[in-house]
């Protein structure tokens, strides 16, 4: 199968293959250049949880899902798990 490059250097993944793969618009993918005009094209693998917030503020039940504002939850207690009294 051929494709282009476009003026901006942008390859063009025929619809085809995307169709295909289930490769959607935004994914990434990593480009390896193998030797001179030899390139290996992969997609990387989404991060475990990647889309889970959105999807969550989707909830139709508004309210039920809250963002917590902190860096890390890592300090949060878990379902079900008093916090300890200092």
């Amino acid at each position: 199968m051929r494709t282009i490059i476009s003026t901006k250097g942008q390859l063009v993944l025929p619809a085809e293959l995307r169709r295909r793969d289930s490769v959607a618009p935004g994914q990434e993918f990593e480009i390896k250049r193998l030797g001179r005009g030899v390139y290996r094209l992969a997609r990387t693998s989404a991060a475990v949880n990647e889309g889970l917030v959105d999807h969550l503020l989707t909830c139709p039940e508004q309210d039920w899902f809250v963002p917590v504002p902190s860096d890390s939850t890592a300090d949060l207690p878990g379902p079900g798990i008093e916090a300890p009294d200092d």
